[in-house]
């Protein structure tokens, strides 16, 4: 393949691994941004899905798709390569949903401490995630710490090295909490086998 310099397109971007896209992307983005582009459009679905399940929301896990997109977008240039493209993506995925939640919290305990009624706000809400299954029921039983490992386990289907980078966790904490949350999960769900 003939690579011309950093404005050459001759390339298919679905045909480059992760790895490769970055360093394209690394070298590109003043120019164009083919490689990043494609770099989104593979974890698209899979971090909307993440921040959904976690946040509990589409239009919170829309915003925080779109603030992790410029946050890569932003950081690429300082992405040095020592974990996986994927995991430094789901890192932060998880700071942002982290942010998002904290922000939601907060806001909820205002409207309390003003006496609105916020079961009448979240009513206004769409249904979060109506038709998307089991999963989402069942993340309600856990807290978020265990909450956000079984996402990037089950959604994003990460292993669990990558999970414990993510999160800042020895690799036994988080296979730990892993089963400990699965067997809460047990007590209140009703697993098919």
């Amino acid at each position: 393949m003939n690579d011309s310099g950093p404005s050459s397109s001759r390339y298919t971007p679905a045909d480059l691994s992760d790895e490769e896209l970055v360093v394209r992307a690394k070298r590109e983005l003043l120019h164009t941004t083919v490689a990043y582009e494609e770099l989104m459009r593979r974890y698209q679905r899979t971090l909307f899905n993440v921040c959904a399940r976690y946040l509990g929301n589409e239009r919170d896990a829309d915003d925080v798709c779109q603030e992790v997109m410029l946050k890569v977008l932003h950081g690429l240039k300082q992405f040095e390569g020592k974990a996986k493209f994927k995991t430094w993506l789901y890192s932060i995925t998880y700071n942002e949903c982290i942010t998002q939640y904290r922000k939601e919290k907060r806001k909820k305990r205002l409207f309390d401490a003003l006496s609105l009624d916020s079961q009448e706000e979240a009513q206004e809400e769409p249904e979060p995630l109506a038709g998307s299954g089991g999963l989402d029921r069942w993340l309600v039983h856990v807290n978020p710490v265990d909450r956000e490992i079984l996402v990037l386990r089950f959604v994003a289907e990460l292993e669990f090295q990558e999970i414990a980078d993510i999160m800042y966790m020895g690799l036994s904490a988080t296979k730990m909490r892993y089963k400990r949350a699965l067997e809460k999960l047990r007590k209140h769900v009703v697993m098919p086998l």
